[in-house]
């Protein structure tokens, strides 16, 4: 197969459809590659459950053990559970997963020793450049002595880790629904839950990479409408919803309605400031209002970054920050080699909820202050262009101001919007935040208007 790799390598992961963008003669020039880019003389990997990850897993153990490296296969697991191992076993790690993509499609998501990512300017860009010669070439000459290949289960520690982070043994009974989207949360959720005072209501736990049932990204509203169904005829606390690799949870309160991602980082930032007071929040652009307020309020020190998890990452590794969250759904905790675990996050909430006696909205009103739009993508054929005409109307209106750490973030007194685009996509992405709806609807409609007007 000819592979056209700049198509697969993404800027944080390697991800495309298989086989038709990669198969498993790739994914053992990975393998060699990443050995030889990390200088590992070992190595740990785990899979999701799509019907490609197996051989894709087997195949990369096999490209890393022929350079001479040990590989350690944890089979199936979350892609925390797969930082967990990297972390508490001090290897490089890879996670065969494509997310909440497909089934046709599958990834790799690689870290160096204890969870640290690799992105494209951090090794990635490097892989990737030595599948390409290996694969015009050959595959690069074996090591005098091949690595070994064992497998080691990893869940159980990792279930008690996480226990060992959050309380829960105080907490008032609590019926929760969890949907796991056919995904890892089907496999990692009883295990972390077991013996908690619990009552869980499972929801789509077979593991299938088929996803009979619903895409397993729960970012996308028409996702959960089981989940908030179900949360209802239950009459349970509150729901809980996973990704595919089960690295975010999402969250529905007990009337069935969302929980904004922010909502979650704001009240996850106070209780880690309550453990670490004083400590450093890492947030990105386009998480509300309400968490850098929060941080505050609870004596922290709020630090803004770009979207994307390797911002996220060196940003808490420069800082030494206790937690950072983004509006995907992504929760990374100085307590997990800052690496991002939605299962610790929904550990937090559990806590936070059966701590007190009140309902989740009651909650979380606290820490969700602000009307907003979520993100809305409008495709567009030059997006320069159309974030310049943006600009232009709203340059010189009066106690505006604009920064562009990533795209264009334009702020007012009782509002602001972030419009960046994608880097895959011919996309631009809005977000729109004010302090009641009537002017949140304002802007994003004026925005939309301009972004989406022809000619």
């Amino acid at each position: 197969m000819t592979a056209d790799l700049s198509q697969i390598v993404k800027a944080y992961d390697i991800r495309g459809v298989v086989p038709d963008q990669w198969d498993e003669t790739l994914a053992e020039l990975f393998g060699a590659a990443f050995v030889r880019v990390t200088d590992a003389d070992a190595i740990v990997i785990g899979r999701d459950m799509r019907p490609s990850s197996p051989g894709l897993a087997a195949a990369f153990a096999r490209g890393a053990s022929r350079l001479g490296a040990d590989v350690t296969l944890i089979g199936l697991c979350s892609t925390d559970q797969l930082y967990f191992a990297s972390g508490s076993l001090g290897l490089p790690g890879a996670m065969f997963t494509a997310s909440h993509n497909p089934a046709q499609y599958n990834g790799i998501k690689m870290c160096r020793a204890g969870a640290a990512p690799v992105g494209q300017d951090t090794g990635l860009a490097d892989i990737r450049a030595l599948a390409e010669e290996w694969s015009a070439t050959g595959a690069p000459e074996a090591a005098a002595e091949p690595g070994t290949i064992t497998e080691r289960d990893t869940l159980a520690d990792y279930a008690a880790h996480l226990r060992n982070l959050v309380d829960l043994t105080a907490i008032r009974p609590l019926k929760v629904v969890v949907d796991a989207g056919n995904g890892m949360g089907g496999h990692t959720v009883p295990t972390v839950f077991e013996g908690l005072p619990l009552s869980v209501v499972p929801m789509y736990f077979e593991l299938d990479g088929t996803f009979p049932n619903h895409e397993a990204n729960p970012l996308d509203p028409k996702n959960i409408v089981d989940l908030q169904a179900r949360v209802l005829a239950e009459g349970a606390d509150l729901g809980l919803a996973f990704d595919g690799d089960a690295d975010r949870c999402f969250v529905v309160d007990e009337r069935g309605e969302p929980v904004s991602p922010s909502a979650i980082t704001a009240l996850v930032a106070a209780r880690e400031l309550a453990k670490s007071p004083g400590g450093t929040i890492i947030h990105n652009l386009i998480t509300s209002w309400s968490v850098p307020e929060v941080v505050r309020e609870q004596g922290g020190e709020p630090v803004r970054t770009r979207v994307g998890h390797s911002f996220i990452k060196e940003e808490m590794a420069k800082t030494g920050a206790i937690f950072g969250g983004e509006h995907s759904a992504h929760y990374y905790f100085k307590d997990f080699w800052n690496a991002d675990t939605g299962m610790l996050a929904a550990l937090h909430v559990l806590a936070a909820l059966g701590g007190q006696e009140g309902t989740l909205s009651d909650l979380v009103a606290a820490y969700d202050r602000y009307a907003s739009s979520g993100e809305i993508n409008s495709t567009v054929a030059d997006q320069a262009a159309s974030t310049a005409k943006v600009r232009a109307a709203y340059e010189g209106a009066e106690g505006v101001t604009f920064d562009e750490l990533d795209g264009l973030t334009v702020s007012a007194a009782d509002w602001w919007f972030n419009l960046r685009p994608s880097n895959t996509e011919p996309l631009l992405r809005l977000n729109v935040e004010a302090r009641d709806e009537a002017t949140m609807a304002k802007i994003r409609d004026e925005v939309l208007a301009l972004v989406r007007a022809t000619g």
